[in-house]
């Protein structure tokens, strides 16, 4: 029996604020019971497995997320919002380290759950959005918003990691990082001869 005022959402919540603060891989199912104060067995009857909660805690990142990137490049087009769209991601990135790392890697999410959440999909038109005002079209629309992705995930990844060890300022970096990403956005390059479209 499901123990009185726990839910999927209270579960999931528990389990996204314990991996910001240890870490996605070391949360388990008894780690988050612990968490809320009942026995392994109550979790159970909200989520199937940890693989679920981890899928879960994933959704419930990339909707908070969006909603930050969503609120930072609103009203804003070209150099502005691309800059508005990386720092949003990077500040979420820093805040909330376990569930960026859901994001950002491989789960089995149950269906049901991602045709109900709407992070994914406007994460998705976020990016599309911001990247129109480069004049893009497919194909290479799709190529630059995995340039863009592949960006700011590399530079965290490291950031996070203590990659950075040079004594530059690493925000100097990240500052003039946008500052290529932007001018080769600007000045996309026309496809190869015989590329595929």
């Amino acid at each position: 029996m499901a123990r009185a005022g726990l839910t999927a959402d209270r579960v999931t919540l528990a389990g996204a604020e314990l991996a910001d603060e240890v870490g996605l891989d070391r949360v388990t199912m008894s780690a988050v019971a612990r968490r809320l104060g009942v026995k392994d067995a109550s979790l159970y009857a909200h989520v199937r497995n940890l693989e679920d909660l981890r899928g879960r805690i994933a959704l419930l990142a990339a909707d908070e997320k969006t909603i930050r990137i969503a609120e930072a490049t609103a009203g804003r087009a070209g150099k502005d919002a691309l800059v508005a769209f990386a720092n949003a991601y990077r500040a979420y990135a820093h805040d909330h380290p376990g569930r960026y790392t859901a994001t950002q890697i491989p789960i089995e999410i149950d269906a049901e759950l991602v045709a109900r959440a709407s992070g994914p999909r406007r994460a998705v038109e976020l990016t599309y959005s911001m990247l129109r005002a480069y004049a893009l079209d497919e194909p290479d629309l799709t190529d630059a918003a995995r340039l863009v992705r592949s960006m700011l995930h590399g530079f965290i990844s490291l950031e996070a990691a203590g990659g950075f060890a040079h004594a530059r300022s690493v925000e100097d970096s990240w500052v003039r990082c946008l500052d290529a990403l932007h001018a080769l956005l600007e000045r996309w390059p026309t496809p190869r001869e015989g590329d595929p479209s």
